[in-house]
């Protein structure tokens, strides 16, 4: 006797949304292995539009593709992408020397160097005369800023983490088309509210016009809205406006210019908050990340159109509101909020997709262990939530240890005590010279980015002790051996531009981003 394919623990889910996250969650629901055993609808209200034109990911969005078998020579040229080693942080700091520092997407060949990183901002730390800046240290930082696709001659055996930059409008739409063709049902009617039965679960969302769209489960992918976590189940949300002071936004293209197309994100401090600027094939997106509090809309658009050289320039400016914190649960009664709708942290970092791939990927998990009562709710929730908090340490973190004194704004995130005790600890240990990697790894804190990242933005701010009198002549690494690694390596990279021309289909993959089999078929490499 042949065993039963194993049934979903439900038959039906409705996605709420329209945008991105709604078909990305859609298509691993679909793709789960229950296949056309469970039924995925999609509600996509036809007057809720996707709230960003360029967005940049970190390499989770190749195992994403990967996972599909969707291959960049087809998803990226359709949806204007450009590659992405990393991000440069420019003005942040008023230190000699640090004024920028490259936050890198991880490769093979940092096994070679992070070694000689880590001892020489030890060292430094202890006062030693020695170069500790992380930009002499990694790749990625050269194959961006030297216009650098990060896809290798076949003969240079070693990859290097990178992620995209990409047409937000453009990949929705090119996702929800697969997500259809996988058999996702589209249903393009606007909510008006959800029906709830006697025991607090959504029993159905009433549509506009009268109808009703019944389901077992739902996922929450309503943006800011918030529809069915927030506004149906009331979930009580927790703010982190006492710590993240941005909460407007304007995005604005711009034309290339000359110069090579560079594989980076660049955030680019400004008197309130920070700008991106971010390629795309057809032109530089570009956006001002501020405080409403500090200043007003129409001094921040003129702010950025003097930034970016369009004071006087017919280009129009989108203006935009954010609400940065989390809810409380996750996943509350029949109900997972997925995407903005379930938290938002300050876009530094470019985190919005990661978030989305690891709550759908971890509900995915779920769902296919079959067992969707209290405890794995509980479990879902509190890794989410920790997660959630990490990441707002992390960018909480930038702003702490800014050195601008220029502004009100600045002045106020340089003096701001409202920190975590994780990011406390975590300042203190570094702040007192000790290493910080032991507590990264065992989860004391710095909880969602390895250990490359915290030590790359302490060091990129040049946050060290005096140097001592003492001691100067200390050896450290070997930089010339290191440059000239680095640039060497460096060659085996074709041009950015010439590349994204005619991508050739990868031939094979060295899957430098795979996790362990326990996290998941879908899981990749984590936040860097």
């Amino acid at each position: 006797m042949q065993n039963r394919p194993t049934e979903p623990p439900v038959k039906h889910i409705v996605v709420v949304g329209a945008g991105t996250e709604a078909w990305m969650t859609a298509l691993l629901l679909v793709t789960s292995k229950f296949g056309a055993r469970l039924k995925v609808t999609v509600l996509a209200s036809p007057t809720v539009g996707i709230s960003g034109t360029g967005e940049g990911s970190t390499p989770w969005l190749r195992g994403f593709f990967d996972s599909l078998g969707i291959d960049e020579a087809e998803w990226m040229p359709v949806c204007n992408a450009t590659y992405k080693c990393g991000t440069t942080f420019d003005g942040w700091c008023t230190r000699a020397g640090y004024e920028s520092w490259f936050h890198p997407f991880p490769s093979m060949l940092d096994k070679l160097t992070m070694p000689q990183f880590l001892r020489n901002v030890h060292a430094r730390l202890n006062g030693a005369d020695i170069h500790a800046h992380p930009d002499r240290f990694f790749m990625s930082r050269r194959v961006a800023i030297e216009g650098r696709a990060p896809r290798p001659a076949h003969e240079f055996p070693f990859d290097i983490g990178y992620g995209y930059h990409f047409d937000a409008t453009l990949l929705g739409a090119l996702l929800q088309a697969k997500a259809v063709a996988r058999g996702v049902v589209q249903v393009t009617r606007r909510m008006n509210s959800a029906t709830l039965d006697e025991h607090g679960d959504i029993r159905a969302l009433e549509l506009e016009g009268g109808d009703s769209l019944a389901a077992d489960f739902f996922i929450d992918c309503s943006g800011f809205d918030a529809l069915l976590i927030g506004r149906a189940l009331k979930t009580p949300y927790v703010s982190f406006s006492d710590v993240l002071f941005n909460d407007a936004a304007i995005t604005m293209p711009a034309p290339h210019g000359g110069g090579p197309l560079m594989s980076q994100t660049v955030a680019a401090s400004l008197k309130h908050g920070w700008a991106w600027r971010l390629p795309l094939t057809s032109h530089h997106d570009n956006g001002y990340v501020y405080s409403s509090a500090h200043m007003s809309a129409d001094a921040a658009e003129t702010e950025l159109r003097t930034h970016l050289g369009l004071l006087d320039a017919d280009v129009p400016a989108r203006h935009l509101q954010m609400r940065v914190g989390r809810h409380a649960k996750h996943w509350n009664r029949n109900c997972v909020a997925i995407g903005a709708s379930q938290g938002f942290i300050d876009p530094l970092e470019a985190i919005a997709l990661l978030s989305v791939q690891r709550a759908a990927a971890s509900f995915v998990d779920v769902l296919e262990r079959g067992d969707l009562g209290e405890a794995a709710r509980d479990a879902f929730n509190d890794g989410l939530n920790a997660r959630a908090d990490g990441e707002r340490d992390y960018a909480v973190a930038h702003y702490k240890i800014n050195t601008r004194t220029d502004t009100d704004y600045w002045r106020a995130n340089a003096a701001n005590d409202a920190l975590s005790q994780p990011l406390q600890m975590l300042l203190r240990t570094w702040l007192s010279s000790q290493p910080i990697a032991p507590g990264i790894e065992d989860g004391s804190f710095g909880t969602g980015y390895a250990a490359l990242s915290w030590y790359g933005l302490l060091a990129g701010v040049g946050l060290f002790p005096e140097v001592r009198q003492q001691g100067a002549n200390e050896a450290g690494a070997d930089l010339a051996g290191i440059d000239d690694l680095i640039r060497r390596g460096t060659l085996n990279f074709p041009d950015h531009r010439a590349w994204l021309r005619d991508i050739p289909p990868h031939a094979e993959r060295i899957e430098l981003w795979r996790q362990p089999a326990d996290a998941g078929r879908r899981a990749t490499l984590g936040a860097l």
